[in-house]
């Protein structure tokens, strides 16, 4: 695992899936780790999943803090020698692109500005794939559209869910206040795309949802949609090796599972093949439509430059589910 030559950190939306995850690998460094959470209410539960991952949580300090406020980031950023910004506002397919937008914008540059203040020499971001690659590109000879940390999805796409826009904003935001105001301060942003694997949390949350609507039968036909796979371990380990590398600086990092993308009936096949009867209900046939070209996403230069060494996507998929079995998670 990489290491970081920090001693206390903060960590924004420590609760997560996500979160959770990145917490627990820093703490097994020996660092101090402060975290905000939208309220108190959530760390007994955040305590439980760190202890569940192996770490000692003494070293673990809650404070609360939103996206949408001004209050208790000054405070949160305080003395300490790194940011992994990871909060993102919650969405939903339903909410306008206000109600998600504003609040990534908004918080990012509240994250940041209270970094700067504070004299943080470095903050990662977790971005996602869906600030690089949600705008269409030419296909190439081989009929896939080819996307690199050089791509961004552009906000004026046509038809753009809130989600990929919020994340393109909120990241473009970071690049553009770290250019304007950031002193000195360094930037690493993380693209990971959908993220799975086992969790630390009681609940499904995030990409478990899916695997549970397609393992209970709420996925009668799988949506047409290619993308690619990032384990969720894989993805804190890069967290930190994203702040302890020098060269990062002032870069983005794809983080995927090597090999081909995957598209939801993919996910599926997969499941009936490992899990038999428990994947009875799982989709056997897409929605009707026209074939999708192909999704071919680079991970090179997170290998090259962080050491990212991503499990496989069929082990992560395989993975989540044995996780969700062992804590009961599927009813």
């Amino acid at each position: 695992m990489a290491t970081t030559d920090t001693n206390t950190v903060l960590v924004t939306g420590g609760s997560g899936y996500l979160g959770t995850r990145v917490i627990t690998d820093l703490l097994n460094t020996g660092v101090h780790v402060r975290t905000t959470v939208r309220s108190l209410d959530s760390e007994p539960a955040l305590r439980e999943a760190v202890r569940r991952g192996g770490a000692d949580d003494t070293a673990l300090e809650l404070v609360v803090a939103s996206l949408t406020d001004d209050a208790g980031w000054d405070a949160a950023a305080a003395g300490v020698d790194g940011v992994y910004h990871l909060a993102t506002p919650m969405t939903h397919a339903t909410e306008s692109r206000d109600l998600v937008v504003t609040p990534a914008h908004d918080g990012t540059v509240r994250v940041l500005r209270a970094a700067a203040r504070a004299g943080v020499p470095r903050v990662v971001l977790t971005s996602s794939f869906a600030a690089v690659g949600y705008s269409p590109k030419p296909v190439n000879a081989d009929g896939a559209r080819e996307y690199d940390e050089s791509d961004w999805t552009d906000p004026e796409t046509p038809d753009l869910p809130a989600y990929p826009l919020s994340k393109a904003v909120a990241e473009r935001a970071a690049w553009d206040f770290i250019a304007e105001h950031g002193d000195g301060m360094e930037l690493v942003a993380l693209n990971p795309t959908w993220i799975a694997g086992p969790t630390l949390t009681n609940d499904a949350r995030s990409s478990l949802q899916a695997f549970a609507a397609i393992l209970g039968g709420q996925m009668p036909l799988a949506p047409r949609q290619r993308f690619g796979i990032a384990d969720v371990r894989d993805v804190s380990a890069a967290h930190l090796a994203a702040m302890s590398t020098p060269d990062a600086a002032g870069k983005r990092y794809l983080l995927l599972a090597d090999g081909p993308t995957i598209s939801w009936l993919g996910v599926a096949t997969l499941l009936r093949d490992h899990f038999g009867d428990l994947a009875a209900k799982a989709p056997t046939e897409e929605v009707p439509g026209e074939e999708l070209p192909g999704l071919v996403i680079h991970n090179e230069r997170a290998k090259r430059e962080l050491g990212f060494a991503p499990r496989s996507a069929e082990a992560t998929i395989v993975e989540t589910v044995e996780g969700m079995i062992a804590r009961g998670m599927l009813g």
